[in-house]
């Protein structure tokens, strides 16, 4: 193993692809993050260029699934050694535990990352020039047939294929005080624009992101975030009704908070059956 190994990361979600390299800054520091990928296209292309150690790949990506790209990989002659990284636990996760890789579930935590980086020390130390393949060729087809059980799409688009529409957000990096959080997106009960930030209101407090609204809007689940106002958010499963106040304004009541959010005209038809 060399004294500085080298890996890439790739992952369709910028803040968690930040979060994975601040954790394994911490965890294993001698490690040199070579890149980022933001799909599976430009991962193969990075990794062909740069011809990393370690891969930690995203499950599910634009353009390349995750795992295609590692049954690339595991084809070439000394292919790096690869964790997979998925929010979604039921992503054949036992298969997982009986190939030659290891997985993670997002976010990991820094004694989770430290067993797997403990085990990427151990394989590189003992890969000789014959390294063996990233994933055994038989749990890999297991976790593809899998994975297209389960309708996910495994391969690369047809160039002529419209792009595929990128999942809702699950996290949100955000400032808190002095402090850096990675937010689960169900924690969230309402954004609120303020100046050049977003506010992030939470039950322990408020946090700040620098994402405008109309940004952030387009990123989120909009059958579980409602648009209010031009500079509201709200979660639907915080909201506990509507009042008119005396000025005849509809207001939007939220479950066990004081605070009531305006809601302006333009979005009263979201509530015309409560």
């Amino acid at each position: 193993m060399t004294d500085q190994p080298r890996a890439i990361l790739a992952d369709d979600e910028p803040h968690l692809l930040d979060y994975l390299a601040s954790q394994l800054a911490s965890v294993w520091p001698e490690l040199r993050i070579v890149a980022k990928a933001a799909n599976g296209v430009d991962a193969l292309r990075l990794i062909d260029e740069e011809a990393p150690d370690v891969v930690f790949l995203d499950i599910r990506m634009p353009g390349l699934n995750g795992l295609d790209l590692a049954a690339r990989l595991s084809s070439g002659t000394k292919p790096p050694r690869i964790v997979f990284v998925t929010a979604h636990e039921q992503y054949a996760v036992d298969a997982f535990d009986h190939a030659a890789v290891d997985y993670l579930l997002k976010p990991p935590s820094l004694e989770r990352l430290g067993r797997t980086v403990a085990k990427l020390k151990e394989a590189l130390r003992t890969q000789g020039a014959s390294a063996a393949p990233a994933l055994a060729p038989d749990a890999l087809q297991l976790l593809l047939q899998q994975l297209r059980l389960q309708g996910v799409p495994v391969g690369v688009a047809p160039a002529s294929a419209p792009a595929q529409v990128a999942a809702p957000l699950q996290w949100i990096r955000a400032a808190h005080g002095e402090e850096t959080r990675l937010i689960p997106i169900e924690d969230v009960i309402y954004f609120q624009s303020n100046d050049k930030y977003t506010s992030v209101f939470l039950a322990d407090g408020e946090s700040l992101i620098r994402t405008p609204l109309s940004k952030l809007r387009e990123q989120l689940d909009e059958t579980q975030f409602w648009q209010i106002h031009r500079s509201v958010i709200v979660a639907a499963r915080h909201v506990a009704g509507t009042r008119t106040d005396f000025r005849g304004r509809l207001m939007v009541q939220l479950k066990g908070r004081a605070e009531q959010l305006v809601v302006s005209r333009n979005y009263v038809d979201l509530f015309r059956q409560m």
